[in-house]
């Protein structure tokens, strides 16, 4: 399981803007639901040496995304039409984790919820994720 889904961790890092950025790595994966481990660096910081808050928006809006994709085996691309996202407590430069957790999927549309917990493991933000279902072919782009 977590060899096969790290092939799509890496399509995301060389393909997604923001899959350079975290340095997402594999932690758990079952049906409709996915947690990942990521890291904050320097660059992701506002002037106040804590994490920008698009930034945890960002890192939610990837693990949800990724669910769909994984679950789709590549068929799929969750194209958002609403990121609501809820900001807790601050993060600061470091390793965190997230989980991605499928509400409902229908045949053209989904809702995602993705939590992203400090190294303490408190919540520190939470993001509904609703998208449009769009036929894509990442597949014959990952590798076997």
């Amino acid at each position: 399981m977590e060899k096969d889904f790290i092939k799509y961790l890496d399509f995301h890092k060389t393909r997604g803007g923001t899959g350079k950025i975290f340095n997402f790595n594999f932690i758990e994966y079952k049906e409709g639901f996915l947690k990942l481990g990521a890291e904050f660096t320097a660059q992701t910081l506002n002037p106040n040496r804590t994490v920008q808050g698009g930034m945890m928006t960002a890192l939610l809006d990837d693990i949800t995304s990724l669910l769909i994709i994984y679950e789709s085996k590549g068929s799929l691309y969750p194209n958002s039409t609403n990121l609501h996202s809820l900001h807790h407590r601050p993060l600061f430069e470091g390793k965190v984790f997230a989980t991605a957790a499928i509400i409902k999927k229908g045949k053209n549309i989904a809702t995602i919820k993705g939590e992203l917990f400090n190294s303490d493991g408190k919540l520190a933000a939470t993001l509904m994720h609703t998208v449009v279902l769009t036929k894509a072919d990442f597949q014959s782009h990952i590798p076997k």
